[in-house]
């Protein structure tokens, strides 16, 4: 199993399979053909089906800015993983060097076949039953083992992370106007926090301010700006919304909720390492799903809750995702993805406070890497359509100008590069 800097990084939206990993892509291989003057770049599967709105080609153009750059959509040649890219890079002498990229999710790129260096494994367990076993056994709590895998200096890059996630929702919060993209929805996320000042139920209050806090780094994501994958660009807004409330309004010490940072991430990375964090690959379980169960860990270790009860907490947060599909209407991450992101923060807060008073009553009889397995199983199963096409559920029945949104590659493609550019990179 990887380090958690693998799985949380910072880097720009809407998506970090379809935005952030093409990015990196074209960026290894201006590093491996630096002379290059021309690109010729096919991207398949869910790549070519959501790429317009996921503005894959937009960051690509960006990235290799300066060069001859063609694009090309293939949704119909079969690949092995739905997010395949291949680039060729052309010298002026007429040579060439061509790689396949494959954007496993988070940001995480295979290079021909296989993983860059920095992936290495460093963790000795790869399942949270082997890992509370040694724990139990050296008396520690999960942060603890987090640092002692990691060494020392993950707490700088933790604290990096954490800046990151309270700026992303900083600025989803300090915007208004309208989101970019062919579905002209307006940001709401100032709005709903305006709404929660006036709320006089207070727990009216503290839900409306978190599910703010999540539009805020959804919405930030969506226009293509800075955020934290949590696991995933998708689900950004989950885990960053709770660390904004515990940082801002319950005033949490840093040091606590930095610790909750590295349980959740370890969560995180268990998923990615038993199942996956790619919706192409699993749909929405594996990543709202994901971060529900990362945010919940997050929760019940800042409340600090027994390894037993956030073990709990995350299985809960991911146990009531299964089965959840990824079906962006237009392709865009906005419907359903925001207001699922907030949906998922306030369940995250209560399977914390499930789990803290179920383990003191019972014993859990389903575990954590239980339902891993189950949510890798279950996206096996979903139908292609419900992961990350955008050629069912929703993506297909939500009304666009009167007309239901048309299933197929001609609803993606026919976005306009201005409409879907992100405002502030």
């Amino acid at each position: 199993m990887q380090t958690i800097k693998e799985l949380l990084k910072i880097g720009p939206g809407p998506s970090s399979s379809h935005t952030f990993g093409p990015m990196r892509a074209a960026q290894d291989m201006l590093q491996s053909a630096p002379k290059a003057d021309a690109f010729e770049i096919v991207l398949y599967g869910s790549l070519a089906l959501t790429g317009k709105g996921h503005l894959t080609d937009a960051i690509l153009k960006k990235t290799l800015k300066g060069k001859k750059v063609s694009i090309e959509f293939d949704w119909k040649t079969p690949q092995e993983h739905p997010n395949t890219m291949t680039i060729k890079a052309i010298n002026s002498d007429g040579t060439s060097l061509m790689r396949t990229y494959v954007s496993i999710g988070g940001g995480k790129i295979m290079i021909d076949g296989q993983m860059p260096e920095s992936a290495k494994d460093i963790y000795p367990h790869t399942t949270l039953d082997d890992i509370q076993a040694y724990c139990k056994k050296n008396y520690l709590r999960l942060d603890e083992y987090v640092t002692q895998v990691e060494g020392k200096e993950i707490d700088a890059y933790i604290l990096k992370i954490y800046k990151a996630m309270i700026n992303s929702v900083k600025k989803g919060l300090s915007k208004t106007g309208r989101l970019p993209g062919k579905l002209k929805l307006d940001r709401v996320a100032y709005a709903l926090f305006e709404s929660a000042q006036s709320c006089d139920n207070e727990a009216d209050k503290d839900a409306l301010l978190l599910q703010s806090y999540a539009y805020a780094a959804s919405e930030q994501n969506a226009s293509g700006g800075t955020v934290v994958t949590a696991p995933t660009m998708g689900s950004c807004g989950v885990l960053p919304s709770l660390v904004y409330h515990y940082a801002m309004d319950k005033e949490m010490p840093r040091k606590t909720i930095l610790n909750g940072l590295k349980v959740a991430a370890l969560i995180g990375n268990l998923i990615q390492e038993n199942a996956t964090i790619s919706g192409a690959k699993a749909g929405c379980q594996a990543e709202v799903g994901a971060a529900c169960a990362m945010a919940a860990a997050f929760c019940a270790s800042c409340d600090r809750m027994s390894n037993e009860q956030i073990e709990c907490a995350a299985e809960i947060g991911l146990e009531h995702h299964l089965g959840l599909t990824c079906d962006p209407v237009m392709g865009y991450v906005m419907i359903p993805c925001i207001e699922r992101n907030a949906v998922a923060s306030t369940r995250a807060v209560d399977a914390a406070r499930l789990a803290k008073y179920l383990r003191n009553v019972k014993k859990n009889r389903v575990s954590f890497d239980m339902v891993v397995r189950t949510m890798n199983l279950t996206g096996k199963k979903l139908p292609m359509e419900l992961k990350e096409t955008s050629l069912d559920g929703l993506a297909v029945v939500v009304m666009e100008d009167g007309k239901y949104g048309q299933p197929g590659p001609m609803m993606h493609q026919g976005a306009d590069n201005e409409d879907d550019e992100g405002d502030d990179n």
